[in-house]
Protein backbone atom coordinates (compact mmCIF):
# COMPACT_ATOMS: atom_id res chain seq x y z
CA UNK A 1 0.00 0.00 0.00
CA UNK A 2 1.17 3.01 -1.05
CA UNK A 3 1.53 6.28 1.28
CA UNK A 4 0.29 10.30 0.56
CA UNK A 5 1.46 12.58 2.76
CA UNK A 6 -1.02 15.65 3.43
CA UNK A 7 -0.24 19.36 5.52
CA UNK A 8 -0.81 19.59 9.17
CA UNK A 9 1.85 22.48 9.74
CA UNK A 10 3.90 22.28 11.45
CA UNK A 11 3.72 18.36 11.21
CA UNK A 12 3.06 16.18 8.48
CA UNK A 13 0.80 13.02 8.74
CA UNK A 14 0.34 9.77 6.38
CA UNK A 15 -2.76 9.17 5.02
CA UNK A 16 -2.97 5.65 2.82
CA UNK A 17 -3.32 5.42 -0.92
CA UNK A 18 -3.28 2.90 -3.68
CA UNK A 19 -0.71 0.83 -5.00
CA UNK A 20 -0.81 2.40 -8.05
CA UNK A 21 3.11 3.25 -9.21
CA UNK A 22 4.79 1.25 -6.63
CA UNK A 23 6.88 -0.29 -9.94
CA UNK A 24 8.36 3.52 -9.73
CA UNK A 25 10.55 2.54 -6.26
CA UNK A 26 10.75 -0.86 -6.66
CA UNK A 27 9.71 -2.04 -3.20
CA UNK A 28 9.66 1.17 -1.69
CA UNK A 29 6.17 3.09 -0.85
CA UNK A 30 5.51 6.32 -3.23
CA UNK A 31 5.58 9.38 -1.25
CA UNK A 32 3.51 11.67 -3.18
CA UNK A 33 3.95 15.52 -1.38
CA UNK A 34 0.64 17.69 -1.03
CA UNK A 35 1.59 20.55 -2.93
CA UNK A 36 1.46 22.82 0.70
CA UNK A 37 4.34 20.02 1.82
CA UNK A 38 6.43 21.28 -1.33
CA UNK A 39 6.57 25.18 0.33
CA UNK A 40 7.36 23.75 3.98
CA UNK A 41 9.29 25.90 5.32
CA UNK A 42 12.83 25.64 7.11
CA UNK A 43 11.62 26.87 10.49
CA UNK A 44 8.59 24.53 10.66
CA UNK A 45 10.81 21.79 8.99
CA UNK A 46 13.29 21.89 12.09
CA UNK A 47 9.96 22.12 14.61
CA UNK A 48 8.77 19.27 13.41
CA UNK A 49 11.77 17.18 13.09
CA UNK A 50 13.00 17.89 16.33
CA UNK A 51 9.50 16.85 17.69
CA UNK A 52 9.50 13.86 15.71
CA UNK A 53 13.06 12.53 17.55
CA UNK A 54 13.03 10.92 20.89
CA UNK A 55 16.67 13.09 21.85
CA UNK A 56 17.91 13.57 25.31
CA UNK A 57 18.21 17.28 26.45
CA UNK A 58 21.58 17.15 26.16
CA UNK A 59 21.10 16.09 22.47
CA UNK A 60 18.12 18.43 21.76
CA UNK A 61 20.48 21.13 22.52
CA UNK A 62 23.61 20.08 20.30
CA UNK A 63 20.74 19.44 17.27
CA UNK A 64 18.88 22.67 18.06
CA UNK A 65 21.96 25.04 18.49
CA UNK A 66 23.14 23.99 15.09
CA UNK A 67 19.60 24.46 13.23
CA UNK A 68 19.26 27.47 14.69
CA UNK A 69 22.02 28.73 13.08
CA UNK A 70 21.22 27.37 9.60
CA UNK A 71 17.97 29.24 10.19
CA UNK A 72 19.65 32.28 11.00
CA UNK A 73 21.36 32.05 7.44
CA UNK A 74 19.17 30.44 5.07
CA UNK A 75 15.88 32.60 7.02
CA UNK A 76 12.93 30.57 8.44
CA UNK A 77 10.54 30.52 5.48
CA UNK A 78 12.61 29.30 2.76
CA UNK A 79 11.19 26.48 1.52
CA UNK A 80 12.96 23.25 2.37
CA UNK A 81 12.31 22.35 -1.40
CA UNK A 82 14.67 25.22 -2.27
CA UNK A 83 17.67 24.19 0.02
CA UNK A 84 20.62 23.15 -2.43
CA UNK A 85 23.61 21.07 -1.28
CA UNK A 86 25.61 24.24 -2.36
CA UNK A 87 23.84 26.44 -0.01
CA UNK A 88 24.49 23.87 2.71
CA UNK A 89 28.21 23.51 2.19
CA UNK A 90 28.63 27.59 2.13
CA UNK A 91 26.63 27.11 5.99
CA UNK A 92 29.52 24.86 6.85
CA UNK A 93 32.34 26.71 5.91
CA UNK A 94 31.20 30.03 7.07
CA UNK A 95 29.96 28.31 10.91
CA UNK A 96 31.66 25.45 11.43
CA UNK A 97 35.46 25.40 9.26
CA UNK A 98 37.55 25.59 12.93
CA UNK A 99 35.98 22.78 14.05
CA UNK A 100 37.72 19.28 14.72
CA UNK A 101 37.05 16.47 11.78
CA UNK A 102 35.25 14.75 14.30
CA UNK A 103 33.12 17.82 15.63
CA UNK A 104 32.27 18.72 12.08
CA UNK A 105 31.49 15.19 11.08
CA UNK A 106 28.56 15.42 13.82
CA UNK A 107 27.11 18.66 12.11
CA UNK A 108 27.09 17.19 8.70
CA UNK A 109 25.16 14.12 10.47
CA UNK A 110 22.94 16.51 11.74
CA UNK A 111 22.02 18.49 8.71
CA UNK A 112 21.78 14.53 7.00
CA UNK A 113 18.65 13.64 9.49
CA UNK A 114 16.87 16.54 9.21
CA UNK A 115 17.04 16.40 5.47
CA UNK A 116 16.31 12.73 5.72
CA UNK A 117 13.13 13.46 7.78
CA UNK A 118 12.20 16.01 4.91
CA UNK A 119 12.49 13.10 2.64
CA UNK A 120 10.31 11.21 4.57
CA UNK A 121 7.45 13.72 4.99
CA UNK A 122 7.69 14.30 1.19
CA UNK A 123 8.59 17.96 1.45
CA UNK A 124 11.89 17.52 -0.29
CA UNK A 125 12.88 15.53 -3.58
CA UNK A 126 15.78 14.07 -2.19
CA UNK A 127 18.77 14.88 0.75
CA UNK A 128 20.50 18.18 -0.58
CA UNK A 129 22.76 16.90 2.78
CA UNK A 130 23.53 13.63 1.20
CA UNK A 131 26.57 15.31 -0.93
CA UNK A 132 28.10 17.20 1.65
CA UNK A 133 31.47 15.59 2.53
CA UNK A 134 32.90 14.43 5.72
CA UNK A 135 36.23 15.69 7.16
CA UNK A 136 38.63 12.40 7.68
CA UNK A 137 39.26 12.18 11.27
CA UNK A 138 43.25 12.82 12.03
CA UNK A 139 45.66 10.57 13.77
CA UNK A 140 48.82 11.57 14.69
CA UNK A 141 50.95 14.32 17.16
CA UNK A 142 48.15 16.82 17.23
CA UNK A 143 45.53 14.11 17.80
CA UNK A 144 47.66 12.26 20.51
CA UNK A 145 48.21 16.02 22.37
CA UNK A 146 44.51 16.37 22.39
CA UNK A 147 43.77 13.30 24.02
CA UNK A 148 46.63 12.54 26.59
CA UNK A 149 46.48 13.22 30.11
CA UNK A 150 48.08 16.23 31.12
CA UNK A 151 51.17 15.63 33.76
CA UNK A 152 49.09 16.13 37.14
CA UNK A 153 51.55 18.74 39.16
CA UNK A 154 51.39 20.86 35.74
CA UNK A 155 47.64 20.61 36.12
CA UNK A 156 47.09 21.06 39.47
CA UNK A 157 49.12 24.25 39.15
CA UNK A 158 47.12 25.30 36.63
CA UNK A 159 43.80 24.48 38.39
CA UNK A 160 44.93 26.31 41.73
CA UNK A 161 45.82 29.62 40.08
CA UNK A 162 43.91 32.34 39.43
CA UNK A 163 41.34 32.46 37.46
CA UNK A 164 37.33 33.64 37.06
CA UNK A 165 35.19 31.73 39.56
CA UNK A 166 32.55 30.54 36.62
CA UNK A 167 35.58 29.47 35.03
CA UNK A 168 37.62 27.58 38.22
CA UNK A 169 34.17 25.67 39.58
CA UNK A 170 33.79 24.63 35.82
CA UNK A 171 37.26 23.13 35.70
CA UNK A 172 37.47 21.94 39.35
CA UNK A 173 34.17 20.51 39.20
CA UNK A 174 35.23 18.49 35.81
CA UNK A 175 38.53 17.08 37.09
CA UNK A 176 37.25 16.18 40.68
CA UNK A 177 34.44 14.17 39.15
CA UNK A 178 36.20 12.91 35.75
CA UNK A 179 32.45 14.16 34.02
CA UNK A 180 31.85 15.25 30.69
CA UNK A 181 31.86 18.39 29.93
CA UNK A 182 28.81 18.60 28.32
CA UNK A 183 26.73 17.42 31.04
CA UNK A 184 27.67 19.11 33.65
CA UNK A 185 27.16 22.14 31.51
CA UNK A 186 23.34 21.19 31.42
CA UNK A 187 23.07 21.09 34.88
CA UNK A 188 20.48 23.82 35.98
CA UNK A 189 20.99 25.39 39.71
CA UNK A 190 18.17 23.08 40.78
CA UNK A 191 19.90 19.81 40.23
CA UNK A 192 22.29 20.32 42.91
CA UNK A 193 22.52 18.58 46.39
CA UNK A 194 25.03 21.04 48.07
CA UNK A 195 24.90 19.11 51.16
CA UNK A 196 25.76 15.99 50.44
CA UNK A 197 27.92 17.16 46.86
CA UNK A 198 25.92 15.51 44.42
CA UNK A 199 23.61 16.10 41.21
CA UNK A 200 22.04 14.34 38.61
CA UNK A 201 23.22 14.59 34.88
CA UNK A 202 21.79 13.16 31.81
CA UNK A 203 24.42 10.95 30.40
CA UNK A 204 24.64 8.49 27.30
CA UNK A 205 21.62 7.34 26.17
CA UNK A 206 18.97 9.84 27.94
CA UNK A 207 19.98 8.02 31.46
CA UNK A 208 19.85 9.79 34.75
CA UNK A 209 22.77 9.37 36.41
CA UNK A 210 24.52 10.37 39.94
CA UNK A 211 27.75 12.64 39.66
CA UNK A 212 29.66 14.07 43.00
CA UNK A 213 32.09 16.35 44.04
CA UNK A 214 34.91 16.89 46.23
CA UNK A 215 36.77 19.51 48.71
CA UNK A 216 37.74 22.21 46.17
CA UNK A 217 34.25 22.13 44.18
CA UNK A 218 32.10 22.62 47.03
CA UNK A 219 33.94 25.45 48.40
CA UNK A 220 33.99 27.29 45.21
CA UNK A 221 30.24 26.65 44.44
CA UNK A 222 28.98 28.70 47.11
CA UNK A 223 30.87 31.50 44.98
CA UNK A 224 29.33 30.87 41.78
CA UNK A 225 25.66 30.87 43.21
CA UNK A 226 25.57 34.09 45.50
CA UNK A 227 22.06 32.91 46.53
CA UNK A 228 20.65 31.97 42.79
CA UNK A 229 18.12 28.75 43.20
CA UNK A 230 17.28 28.33 39.70
CA UNK A 231 18.33 28.60 36.07
CA UNK A 232 21.60 27.12 34.53
CA UNK A 233 24.69 26.71 36.47
CA UNK A 234 26.67 28.17 34.32
CA UNK A 235 26.08 31.11 32.53
CA UNK A 236 27.50 33.06 29.90
CA UNK A 237 29.22 36.39 30.10
CA UNK A 238 26.67 38.47 28.57
CA UNK A 239 22.92 38.45 27.74
CA UNK A 240 22.30 36.82 24.34
CA UNK A 241 21.01 39.58 21.07
CA UNK A 242 17.54 39.76 20.78
CA UNK A 243 17.83 37.64 17.79
CA UNK A 244 19.46 35.02 19.25
CA UNK A 245 17.47 34.26 22.21
CA UNK A 246 17.75 30.71 23.52
CA UNK A 247 15.08 28.58 25.46
CA UNK A 248 13.13 29.63 28.53
CA UNK A 249 15.07 27.04 30.04
CA UNK A 250 18.54 28.20 29.20
CA UNK A 251 18.09 31.93 30.69
CA UNK A 252 18.90 32.65 34.14
CA UNK A 253 15.68 34.90 35.05
CA UNK A 254 17.51 37.21 36.87
CA UNK A 255 20.24 38.60 34.68
CA UNK A 256 19.06 37.65 31.31
CA UNK A 257 22.09 35.43 30.37
CA UNK A 258 22.38 32.15 28.63
CA UNK A 259 23.92 28.97 30.00
CA UNK A 260 27.80 28.79 29.04
CA UNK A 261 27.95 26.47 25.95
CA UNK A 262 30.69 24.27 25.57
CA UNK A 263 32.07 25.95 22.49
CA UNK A 264 32.55 29.08 24.60
CA UNK A 265 33.69 27.23 27.58
CA UNK A 266 36.69 24.76 25.81
CA UNK A 267 37.29 28.16 23.96
CA UNK A 268 38.28 29.65 27.21
CA UNK A 269 39.53 26.89 28.64
CA UNK A 270 42.20 26.47 25.61
CA UNK A 271 43.02 29.60 25.76
CA UNK A 272 43.96 30.20 29.71
CA UNK A 273 45.80 26.49 29.34
CA UNK A 274 47.82 27.79 26.50
CA UNK A 275 47.05 24.17 24.51
CA UNK A 276 45.59 21.47 26.58
CA UNK A 277 41.71 21.01 25.74
CA UNK A 278 39.48 20.82 28.14
CA UNK A 279 38.07 17.32 27.43
CA UNK A 280 42.04 16.25 28.91
CA UNK A 281 40.51 17.05 32.36
CA UNK A 282 38.56 14.01 31.85
CA UNK A 283 41.32 11.85 30.49
CA UNK A 284 43.91 13.39 33.41
CA UNK A 285 41.58 12.53 36.19
CA UNK A 286 41.57 9.16 35.01
CA UNK A 287 44.67 8.38 34.51
CA UNK A 288 46.02 10.37 37.69
CA UNK A 289 43.54 7.94 39.45
CA UNK A 290 45.11 5.05 37.53
CA UNK A 291 48.64 6.24 38.54
CA UNK A 292 47.93 6.48 42.11
CA UNK A 293 46.72 2.62 42.44
CA UNK A 294 42.64 2.99 42.54
CA UNK A 295 41.70 -0.31 41.07
CA UNK A 296 39.50 -0.51 38.07
CA UNK A 297 35.90 -1.17 39.42
CA UNK A 298 36.33 1.91 41.36
CA UNK A 299 37.25 3.75 38.46
CA UNK A 300 34.97 2.52 36.15
CA UNK A 301 32.24 3.60 38.56
CA UNK A 302 33.68 7.04 38.69
CA UNK A 303 33.73 7.51 34.90
CA UNK A 304 30.21 5.80 34.24
CA UNK A 305 31.88 3.12 31.62
CA UNK A 306 30.44 0.31 30.60
CA UNK A 307 33.47 -2.26 29.71
CA UNK A 308 37.06 -2.14 30.59
CA UNK A 309 37.50 -1.87 27.05
CA UNK A 310 36.13 1.57 26.76
CA UNK A 311 37.55 2.61 29.83
CA UNK A 312 40.91 1.72 28.70
CA UNK A 313 41.16 4.65 26.28
CA UNK A 314 41.11 7.01 28.82
CA UNK A 315 43.27 5.35 31.94
CA UNK A 316 46.60 5.25 30.54
CA UNK A 317 49.46 6.16 32.99
CA UNK A 318 52.17 8.20 31.70
CA UNK A 319 55.12 6.76 30.51
CA UNK A 320 56.89 7.87 34.12
CA UNK A 321 54.34 6.42 36.12
CA UNK A 322 54.78 2.96 34.36
CA UNK A 323 58.85 3.40 34.89
CA UNK A 324 58.66 4.60 38.73
CA UNK A 325 55.94 1.39 39.30
CA UNK A 326 57.95 -0.79 37.68
CA UNK A 327 61.81 0.55 39.36
CA UNK A 328 59.23 0.05 42.66
CA UNK A 329 59.36 -4.09 42.20
CA UNK A 330 63.05 -4.32 40.70
CA UNK A 331 64.50 -7.28 42.11
CA UNK A 332 68.28 -5.17 41.48
CA UNK A 333 67.07 -2.08 41.93
CA UNK A 334 69.88 -0.15 44.18
CA UNK A 335 68.60 0.22 48.04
Amino acid sequence: MNRRFTANSPTLRFTDTTDSHRADRGDSPLFTANPDAQQLGLAPAVAGFLTDRDLAPSSHRVYALTLDRIIGQLGPDIPVAQITTAMLARFLTTTYAHLAPASYNRVVATLGSLFAYTTRQGATPASPAAGLERRRLRSGPADHARTRAIPETELLAFLTAEHPVRDKTLRWLLYERAARAQEVLALDVADLDLARRRAVVIGKGGRAELIGWETKTARLLPRLLRQRREGPLFLADIAPAPARQPALADLDPDSGRARLSYRRAAEVFKAASGGPTLHQLRHSRLTHLAEAGIALPILMAKSRHTSLTSLGIYAKPTFDAVAAATAAIDPDRRQ
